[in-house]
């Protein structure tokens, strides 16, 4: 017996329903996303962009720890953040707990992207859930709250931005 068929078992034929769903939901989050970032996509790449809001959810940070979070190897993050040096979105400043340790830090000019971007995305986002019945809505905040805790995502609030993490 195959895990998530129709035939598993009771209440497994909905993990495939659901999985079909959800895969469908995420085409369209995937498509709002490249068309929030269409308005920015000379200035950065969807991987720089995902460095920036990582700066802009956490505050300046370590070239290591960077490559962590967008689970890249250092020399991959360090590429990108020569590139975002060089368009003025993030400086280097040595930390102020060390003198040897340089953090990387998001510009006015790179919040100002993933401000807008995350404006664009938080606005294609709230016209198609406008266009769901009420009822509808509260189900899907509370089934997407599930999702995104059984998946172990922190909670977002709606002044941190909708970038992928």
């Amino acid at each position: 017996m195959i895990e998530g068929s129709a035939d598993a078992g009771p209440g497994v034929g909905d993990v495939d329903e659901l999985t079909s769903a959800m895969l469908t939901a995420s085409r369209l989050l995937v498509a709002v996303a490249a068309r929030s970032l269409a308005a920015v996509e000379d200035a950065v790449t969807l991987p720089q962009f995902r460095l920036l809001v990582v700066l802009s959810s956490q505050g300046p940070a370590k070239l290591v720890t960077l490559a962590g979070l967008l689970d890249v190897n250092p020399s991959t993050a360090l590429r990108m953040v020569d590139r975002l040096v060089a368009s003025k979105l993030v400086d280097r400043r040595a930390s102020p707990d060390s003198g040897r340790e340089i953090r990387i830090e998001l510009t006015a000019a790179g919040r100002a992207v993933v401000d807008q971007v995350t404006t664009r995305r938080r606005t294609d986002i709230a016209a198609i859930v406008a266009r769901m019945p009420p009822g509808e809505r509260r189900a899907l905040v509370a089934a997407l709250r599930a999702f995104a805790e059984a998946g172990g995502e922190p909670p977002v609030s709606a002044a941190v931005p909708l970038g992928w993490e």
